[in-house]
Parts: C-alpha cells; sequence; structure tokens
C-alpha cells in the first residue's frame, strides 16, 4: 500500500510478509527512515551509523539534537559489540531482555553516528520483545530505537494513530498491529557503580529493577 505523507510519498509493508521485513532492512542499510513496532509502542528508526538519517529523524521528530537516541538489537552479543555491559547490566539483560528496558551505558563503538549519540561517549540500548522487529534487527543488526511521534506528543501504540499523527517525512510503516505493552520501556542509568539510578520508569517498574539487583548482591 502506498500513501502520501503530505511531504513524501511512503509505503506501509506487513510484518507477517518476510520479503516486507526484507525490504525494510534494505531501505535501512540505504540511509531511509522507517517507523516499525515493539512490544512497548511505535519506533522510528534508521541505521544508528548514518548521521544524514539521524539528523532526519530529529528534524521529523522536532527534537533537540542534544538528546540521543537509543539503539536496538536482537541479542546480547551485539549489544556488547556496540556498548559495555558490567554485572549489573548483564544481570538485568538476562532477566528483562528481550523487553522493556533500556540500559544506558558506556559507548564502545566510536564509529556509532554522533548525531546519535550527542556527541557522548554512552549509548542507551535495547533489545524488543516483538518476533518483527528481532527479524528486522538479524538482517539490519542496529536500528534508531525512538518512540515514533513528535516530540511531546503521545507515543503512537498503531499505524492509524501514526497516520491520524504530525508525524511526517518517513519512508515505510512496518504494521505489525497493536503494540501489546502500549507503555515506553524503562530507562535504567548504569555509568555510575552501585545502585542505577531509574532515569524512566516505564513497562518494568523501579522496584522490579532494585529487586532483581538486590537479590544478585549488585548493589
Amino acid at each position: 500500500m502506498t500513501k502520501i505523507n503530505k511531504d513524501r510519498t511512503f509505503i506501509i509493508l506487513r510484518c507477517q510478509d518476510d520479503e516486507s521485513i526484507s525490504k525494510c532492512a534494505l531501505a535501512v542499510r540505504e540511509g531511509g527512515v522507517i517507523v516499525y513496532p515493539t512490544d512497548t509502542v511505535y519506533g522510528i528508526g534508521c541505521d544508528p551509523y548514518n548521521g544524514e538519517a539521524a539528523k532526519r529523524i530529529f528534524s521529523m521528530k522536532g527534537r533537540k539534537e542534544d538528546s540521543p537516541f537509543p539503539v536496538l538489537a536482537s541479542s546480547v552479543e551485539q549489544v556488547e559489540k556496540i556498548a559495555y555491559l558490567d554485572k549489573r547490566g548483564r544481570s538485568l539483560a538476562k532477566k528483562y531482555w528481550p523487553g522493556g528496558l533500556t540500559l544506558l551505558c558506556p559507548l564502545l563503538d566510536s564509529k556509532i553516528s554522533q548525531i546519535v549519540t550527542a556527541g557522548r561517549q554512552t549509548i542507551a540500548v535495547r533489545i524488543p520483545k516483538n518476533k518483527c522487529t528481532l527479524l528486522l534487527l538479524e538482517l539490519c543488526q542496529y536500528l534508531v530505537g525512538t518512540s515514533a511521534n513528535r516530540s511531546g506528543h503521545p507515543a503512537s501504540k498503531n499505524v492509524n494513530e501514526i497516520l491520524s499523527s504530525s508525524l511526517r517525512g518517513f519512508d515505510i510503516i512496518l504494521d505489525g498491529g497493536q503494540a501489546r505493552q502500549g507503555v515506553q520501556s524503562t530507562i535504567v542509568n548504569l555509568l555510575k557503580s552501585g545502585c542505577p539510578d531509574i532515569l524512566r520508569e516505564g513497562v518494568i517498574k523501579s522496584q522490579q529493577i532494585l529487586s532483581t539487583l538486590s537479590k544478585e548482591r549488585l548493589i
């Protein structure tokens, strides 16, 4: 299905079609911007190594470029190529990934665009619990993982909400139906030792995070 997104033409593809997922992966590799489902809310993303594509997303969202983007991956092994996970991070990853947990960690891969990291030596990482997006990530490895909405507006939980929103300028929507959780991920700051800071409480509650680390005697 092809639609006109005010500023440019975009297409809608379905998660049930393997060829559609492959087309999305190719678009990402070629510098495109796609909207896609996750377990929490719909995301908008691009290749995190492509600064020009990341700039497009900042413009679409009306987001300040000093606010870095998270990055999604399909496995802990892939995450650990770009981010340093300490014992706390590995414990939380084992418990909550794939799922609604984002970990803020030291950056390992300096080739990731400084537009994505806002010039910082840190990166927020997550493995989403969504079969469609995990298949996509297996093909394109990494994907910027910010929510598909204008900054300050509610996150979108399905394609109809995206189409009726003011978000404009993407190339493809990958339709995976209703987002299962409908609530954004919880963000945990692991940059300092000891008890971590919960930067945003989302689908996973702060007490669950602290309880997991306490049981492992990591805080």
